[in-house]
């Protein structure tokens, strides 16, 4: 029996749309990387770029568990001697939450060209309104996320 390859034609996009108000960050990263990549669909392939669009909205509502905003930095550094530079999860909550959210699920995701194709699916915004309204997504059921 040979394997079976999913071809680029044969793949059909869909757009869901998440909710992030109340859910763990964590849990949601998880959820939204495995449509970005494609895992729940029969013919994924993991080579190929076979996910989802994903738009996610209320991303300044979402929440960290225990004290993990206060414990948890997110890192930069420039290149030069001590060009490193940190900052809060806290600080970025309140900052600039689609930072957060968007860090995260980049985590979760190849660190290659494939990655990054796979990136460029996911939409974050911190309210409630998004601009892709004539794509008709679909909200996601979030009742399996746990929420915070």
């Amino acid at each position: 029996m040979k394997t079976y390859s999913p071809k680029s034609a044969e793949i059909v996009r869909e757009w869901h749309l998440i909710d992030a108000e109340g859910l763990v960050l964590g849990r949601l990263s998880t959820v939204v990387a495995s449509l970005l990549r494609g895992k729940h669909r029969t013919f994924y392939a993991p080579h190929m770029d076979t996910g989802d669009n994903v738009v996610i909205i209320n991303a300044d509502k979402i929440v960290v568990t225990a004290n993990k905003a206060a414990q948890n930095f997110k890192y930069r550094h420039s290149g030069y001697p001590g060009g490193l530079r940190q900052t809060s999860w806290q600080a970025l909550l309140t900052d600039d939450p689609v930072a957060l959210v968007t860090s995260s699920i980049r985590g979760m995701v190849p660190k290659n060209r494939l990655g990054r194709a796979q990136m460029d699916k996911l939409f974050v915004y911190a309210g409630g309104a998004h601009p892709h309204i004539a794509q008709k997504p679909v909200p996601f059921d979030t009742s399996a996320i746990r929420r915070g």
